[in-house]
């Protein structure tokens, strides 16, 4: 069996040990049913990955001993910073986990004009928590060792006021071959909108902040499914694809 990959956030250094949290440890000890001895990879969401061995598995906790760090892998060259419209249940748990595994740098969720969910305060903070460990799990599936941040939640104006990428897209019914007309970047900006699309003042906006429209075809796509084809298409032609 593969040895499982499991983010913690602890510094990893060769022959010291890591406690590993709830979650994992009790998927590690009573799911997968591990015991001492058996090889795990750690990494800190940071960079750097750990090969590791199981020297504790008892009910309160579970021990790993780190022996040997290294950089690790799976970062594309092209930096993807994703603006995200907030939706409801799954979806945006989909988009989020999608677009980590699609290699993007960073991730804010954002308030827009059609979107129909608000968070406030604890709730808020919740659901960040909540979307942050979406991440890192899908970094435990996918391979990488950099957890990309999820941004606190903000207003659509606050974040295209902060984009200095050096390709800025917004998908949005416009000329095609945006992507064509592009010379080879490092970083983009991409901006979904909710299911309700954008506004034709947010459209204006993200246009007066140098964003292209970007058209995916004649079918219009879930808000969950829009970041897939887009960030696909963007690591074929700048990234790793």
């Amino acid at each position: 069996m593969k040895a499982p990959r499991i983010h913690v956030a602890a510094a990893l250094t060769a022959g010291g040990d890591v406690v590993l949290p709830d979650s994992p440890a009790r998927h590690v000890a009573r799911v997968l049913r591990l015991g001492e001895g058996a090889p795990l990879v750690l990494f800190d969401g940071h960079g750097l990955e750990a090969e590791a061995m199981l020297v504790e598995t008892g009910r309160k906790r579970v021990v790993a001993r780190v022996e040997a760090v290294h950089e690790g892998r799976g970062e594309s060259p092209l930096a993807v910073h994703l603006g995200q419209a907030i939706s409801k249940g799954d979806r945006m748990d989909y988009a989020i986990q999608k677009a980590v595994e699609l290699g993007v740098a960073a991730i804010t969720p954002l308030y827009t004009e059609h979107g129909d969910v608000r968070l406030k305060g604890e709730r808020e903070a919740r659901k960040l928590s909540h979307w942050q460990a979406v991440a890192a799990s899908a970094c435990e599936q996918c391979g990488r060792a950099t957890v990309p941040p999820i941004h606190p939640p903000t207003g659509l104006a606050d974040w295209l006021a902060h984009r200095d990428e050096a390709l800025r897209l917004v998908l949005h019914p416009g000329t095609p071959g945006a992507l064509d007309r592009a010379d080879s970047v490092t970083s983009a900006a991409l901006l979904i909108g909710p299911e309700g699309g954008l506004s034709t003042g947010e459209v204006e906006m993200a246009t007066a902040a140098d964003f292209a429209a970007l058209t995916l075809g004649p079918r219009i796509l879930r808000t969950e499914t829009a970041p897939v084809v887009a960030l696909s298409l963007l690591q074929d032609r700048f990234g790793d694809l």
